[in-house]
């Protein structure tokens, strides 16, 4: 990773006027067209959940606001972003994972399954002492049961909290279609609605190729 020069940075005012409130985080809520990534992922038998997974840390990784973090108020620009993720449990409790990225689905979907089933044989969170330490991620969520309109996070009001959210419903159909809600949340002072936006439209587009 590398430090970004704050007296250089183009986003420097941003940062400092938004790092003022006690909650400088914003987000968006848009529908995106799956239709192409289901039926990939039934006809080959693939983990829908995975290979959208896959899709968005692929977009993610092409948009460098995403990868910016505030690490002892500075901040960094991380190489790879990697997957943090809630897991479900049959019993209605979930637990947190962490997938390092790769751009080869098949060896990201490997390490995702083999976490997914450690989650299946255990209980709690899964938390470690380290985890509020990782920021190398994104903080991914999933709602399947729901096409929800939005979402609200739990939050501690931490200004320097600086890892982006981003959460999936349940995808619903509209004339042979097959859109799904996701919501994204982050920190103002390093990003704007014009790079999420960047990141629906590279993530439909993964989605659809």
């Amino acid at each position: 990773m590398k430090q970004i020069d704050l007296e250089t940075w183009n986003r420097k005012d941003h940062y400092h006027f938004f790092s003022k409130m006690k909650s400088p985080f914003f987000g968006i809520t848009a529908d995106v067209n799956c239709t192409k990534a289901y039926e990939k992922a039934k006809k080959e038998k693939l983990s829908f959940f995975a290979y959208y997974l896959h899709r968005s840390t692929m977009a993610i990784n092409r948009i460098k606001e995403f990868k910016y973090r505030i690490i002892d108020n500075k901040i960094y620009e991380f190489d790879i972003i990697h997957a943090g993720a809630t897991i479900s449990r049959s019993d209605g409790t979930f637990a947190f994972i962490y997938v390092d990225f790769d751009e080869d689905f098949e060896i990201f979907n490997r390490s995702l399954q083999q976490k997914i089933e450690a989650v299946k044989i255990t209980s709690g969170l899964n938390l470690s002492d380290n985890d509020d330490k990782i920021k190398d991620l994104i903080h991914y969520t999933t709602v399947p049961w729901i096409s929800f309109t939005s979402i609200l996070h739990p939050t501690d009001f931490d200004s320097t909290e600086s890892v982006p959210k981003i959460a999936f419903g349940k995808f619903y159909e509209n004339n042979g279609q097959k859109l799904m809600p996701v919501s994204v949340e982050a920190h103002h002072g390093l990003m704007d609605a014009f790079h999420m936006s960047e990141y629906f439209r590279e993530f439909e587009k993964l989605l659809n190729q």
